[in-house]
């Protein structure tokens, strides 16, 4: 092994894709966590016999990133069904599969959210970006993503009973700004793969990525107060002066001259429910287009993957993106939105637990699918990973750590 004392502050999965790479080269780093657990914002407790993570979280089995660091086939990935089932005013509707074979879906349902002519466009979208790879489409002009919807002719009626509700689930937030750019990297994710979370929760990605890990050194409930210039100092008053140092967090965090530097990230609460049986029964997105609702959508996770429940009973996942509600009120108007939505009495909708997730994707004005070298370094000795530098994914992530390393093995090579 190469003796040079690499430090990265958080294991998280950039922190810990970043690792992974230093090993390859040669190195053995040590990673600095401020909790008792690796994961970062990717966890899952298990509460009363159901797994919850930490907020509905998905991964993208196109991801390029991820095809590099996990086994699909060890995670034992359960699926999603492409579409999604729409809560209508009066009705309720199943789209299948629109983002992957648009013209295969029934007419009848579809004509209840979108037109014909939606149909034919989302299937020109389909074709038209599994020909665009994924630089072309973060190198392109950047707009809003309502008004790249409008102007590519998309009906606003199956803007605001389909794309509103899926997208702001995904961007969270409620209007659509999020740049084009995005949209259009989430949607041929989702076109060319598929949705699917890991049969025991989401916090088997990081297991899998810490396994990859031999000589690699974590140490828990480590948490950093500061750095200044490469020196770390930490809560219980120690202070690290390594050679090389990561910080796979949002640095601002630690580094009184970036505060301010970064827009506020976006938020989500997730409430978890268990309920006697699923009213789905199918491993789909439940969307709630209608603007006076709390619910922005729903997914029974036990009807995508069984192992969430431990006791029979199935479990619900419910996304709340913007309220003012304490918990107590919240949970009763979620539970009789939850009765509206599928005449089920609200009282038999039991409440599990809620994660309000302050800091659930970063806010990014520039959206980019890699950044060179001198785009993650702070300095000769230190050097940035995380989402926050690319956009708000799981292959983001991952993307940064690997970068960061790379950074780092390229500051040790010789100048000529």
């Amino acid at each position: 092994m190469i003796e040079h004392e690499i430090y990265i502050i958080g294991a998280g999965v950039a922190g810990l894709v970043a690792a992974i790479e230093l090993e390859k080269a040669g190195y053995s780093p040590v990673i600095l966590e401020g909790s008792g657990g690796i994961g970062g914002r990717m966890k899952t407790d298990e509460v009363d016999g159901f797994l919850l993570d930490h907020g509905f979280q998905v991964l993208l089995t196109a991801y390029p990133e991820a095809k590099k660091y996990l086994d699909f086939t060890a995670l034992n990935l359960k699926y999603f069904e492409p579409g999604a089932v729409i809560f209508g005013t009066k009705e309720t509707f199943i789209i299948s599969d629109p983002l992957r074979n648009p013209l295969k879906v029934v007419s009848m349902a579809f004509s209840q959210v979108g037109s014909f002519l939606d149909k034919v466009k989302m299937f020109n979208l389909t074709q038209m970006l599994k020909n665009k790879s994924i630089d072309e489409i973060f190198n392109q002009k950047s707009i809003p993503t309502h008004q790249y919807l409008n102007e590519y002719g998309f009906t606003e009626q199956f803007i605001a009973n389909f794309f509103k509700p899926f997208f702001r689930g995904i961007f969270l937030e409620k209007e659509l700004n999020t740049s084009s750019r995005m949209f259009e990297f989430v949607f041929k994710m989702f076109s060319q793969g598929k949705g699917a979370v890991p049969e025991k929760g989401m916090i088997e990605i990081p297991n899998m990525l810490r396994r990859q890990l031999k000589t690699t050194q974590i140490i828990f409930n480590s948490k950093v107060t500061s750095v200044q210039g490469q020196e770390i100092h930490l809560e219980n008053g120690e202070s690290i002066q390594p050679d090389r140092l990561i910080i796979a967090t949002q640095p601002d965090r630690f580094m009184k001259q970036l505060q301010g530097q970064f827009a506020k990230p976006k938020s989500v609460i997730t409430l978890y429910f268990s309920l006697h049986k699923s009213f789905m029964s199918r491993a789909m997105l439940g969307l709630i287009p209608r603007e006076n609702h709390l619910i922005n959508n729903l997914v029974f996770m036990t009807d995508v993957s069984s192992a969430y429940s431990s006791n029979g009973r199935a479990l619900l996942s419910v996304s709340i993106l913007d309220t003012d509600l304490k918990e107590k009120e919240l949970v009763k108007a979620v539970q009789n939105e939850l009765e509206s939505l599928s005449h089920i009495n609200a009282e038999y909708f039991k409440f599990v637990k809620s994660y309000y997730i302050n800091y659930a994707i970063p806010t990014v004005d520039d959206m980019k699918n890699t950044i060179p070298f001198t785009e993650c370094k702070i300095s000769d000795h230190v050097f940035l990973a995380g989402d926050y530098l690319l956009n708000g994914s799981i292959n983001a992530a991952m993307a940064s750590g690997r970068i960061a390393a790379e950074a780092v093995v390229h500051s040790y090579k010789p100048m000529y």
